[in-house]
């Protein structure tokens, strides 16, 4: 005889746990009632279904930026699943939102992995979610950015989403934060700076110059010259700071935060994007 199991036990167990009616029904008829057994056993059905999915694609999902109250640090987060379908459903976007709120305690991915989200570690969250919904569930991106202030973007549809760092606080930081913010997320830049383009990028980068320059029937004594003026251009359009503006392309993104105090520098950025 199958044990009486109320309305108000499922109810609770769906609320803990997310998961379905019907799931919630049998996870605690198998568990004869028992709250954390149950718990348990949706939780064992969700790493059964992971095991099953784990060579999915996970490149939907949300991308999402969270900024500390006195803007002085910013997390990146996607929380990644298989289809859109799945990515705009209320429940899903709440979760992410919940995950990405948690993540702004943490400086890594394996900490916020590891640390305590409603009742168990957000690692075994997924696991429980991707039972849950079926689909595999896990963290892509995880950045962390601070400075003196921190602005953030998040592109329609939550596919992209990035973080910028001034080095002061002026009077419309948070527009500028927000627009050069969204310069990263249309222009994807490589690095801040040319400082920050690794050795190797820009020994290539004048390698396939110099070969396009050849093939042009340039000098041999001439191609160094010309590949340096290709390196520049190269800056110009890779480095967040050094591009066009996309609001102004008469001005650089350096030029813009500029205009607002002529001290005040992009100190860093982080971007993080679905697919």
């Amino acid at each position: 005889m199958s044990m009486k199991i109320t309305a108000a036990e499922v109810n609770q167990l769906r609320k803990s746990t997310g998961a379905g009616m019907m799931d919630c029904k049998k996870a605690l008829v198998e568990a004869e009632g028992d709250f954390d057994k149950a718990v348990e056993n949706l939780r064992k059905k969700g790493q059964k279904v992971a095991a099953n999915r784990a060579d999915r694609e996970s490149s939907e999902g949300a991308a999402l930026a969270k900024v500390n109250e006195d803007h002085t640090a910013g997390v990146l987060v996607s929380v990644n699943c298989e289809t859109d379908f799945v990515a705009k459903n209320d429940a899903y976007q709440q979760l992410a939102h919940a995950l990405a709120d948690h993540a702004l305690q943490f400086d890594t991915k394996d900490a916020f992995l590891s640390s305590e989200f409603q009742g168990m570690t957000v690692a075994e969250k997924l696991t429980e979610q991707t039972g849950v919904i079926g689909e595999k569930i896990e963290i892509g991106g995880f950045s962390k950015l601070t400075a003196p202030y921190v602005g953030s973007y998040i592109h329609a549809g939550n596919k992209i989403a990035t973080l910028v760092g001034l080095s002061g606080i002026v009077d419309n930081a948070a527009e500028i934060s927000k627009n050069v913010a969204m310069q990263a997320a249309a222009m994807n830049p490589i690095a801040l700076n040319e400082e920050g383009v690794d050795a190797s990028v820009v020994e290539k980068e004048i390698e396939i110059a110099k070969d396009q320059l050849r093939q042009e029937g340039k000098p041999e004594a001439m191609l160094d010259n010309i590949a340096k003026g290709k390196i520049k251009r190269f800056f110009k359009d890779n480095t967040l700071v050094n591009q066009a503006y996309i609001k102004d392309g008469k001005i650089s993104v350096s030029d813009y935060v500029k205009s607002a105090d002529p001290d005040l520098v992009v100190t860093g950025f982080k971007r993080v994007a679905l697919g």
